[in-house]
């Protein structure tokens, strides 16, 4: 599968958001990673609507949008309509963990609007949870840091998890997408390839670094 970047804004200079996502995609970037955190959740609280609407008006590049937030029910949709290409809901947020039919409703309702969709686990939750979303899926985010905050350390014993989830995907929905975010470099990268992911979520790692194009471009290269 190809590899693509995710540059995470988290790590931007939000004084100059436009400029810094500018500067990703013209060294490569395929996407934008909009971590939008309520507080609740996690512990943490990050941009709302209006800041994805604004991004919108800034890059052409997809907004890839990461719900880290308690109701993805009441709130994907408002994102979706801000601007958001794709939209991935935790399937542990509150309104709708633990319900197969109604986070498939969140997820059918994303695509209506002609988003695509994805779910996420956070590190303490089973392979098995997304399952049942791979055919309705273009992607499944595997958190390998604890959700919240950025500037954490990767933690390498998700990728059993990783391994699962395309093993799954392979028999399913083999054009499914399987993207990591939390602590991701070059090294680290090339063992979650190994186990199956391809797109890479990165934010210190490339947000304020002068060889941004090249490490985006090892990202690329990883098989």
């Amino acid at each position: 599968m190809t590899n693509l970047v995710s540059p995470s804004i988290l790590a931007a200079d939000f004084s100059r958001l436009a400029e810094e996502i500018a500067t990703a995609k013209s060294a490569g970037a395929d996407l934008v990673h909009v971590d939008v955190m309520d507080g609740h959740f996690v512990p943490n609280i990050t941009i709302g609507v209006p800041v994805v609407a604004s991004l919108k008006k800034a890059t052409d590049l997809p907004l890839d949008v990461h719900l880290m937030i308690d109701a993805p029910d009441i709130y994907a949709p408002k994102f979706v309509d801000a601007g958001a290409d794709i939209v991935t809901i935790h399937v542990e947020s509150p309104t709708i963990a633990g319900d197969i039919e109604k986070t498939r409703a969140v997820l059918e309702k994303i695509r209506s609007m002609d988003a695509e969709c994805g779910v996420v686990v956070k590190p303490n939750t089973p392979a098995e949870a997304v399952f049942p979303f791979i055919d309705i899926c273009k992607m499944i985010l595997v958190m390998t840091v604890e959700p919240g905050f950025g500037g954490q350390s990767f933690m390498a014993d998700m990728m059993p998890k990783v391994k699962a989830i395309r093993d799954e995907a392979n028999k399913i929905n083999p054009e499914l997408d399987i993207e990591i975010d939390g602590g991701i470099n070059q090294e680290n990268a090339e063992l979650c390839c190994k186990n199956g992911a391809n797109i890479f979520v990165a934010g210190t790692y490339l947000f304020g670094k002068e060889d941004i194009a090249d490490r985006i471009a090892g990202l690329h290269n990883l098989k």
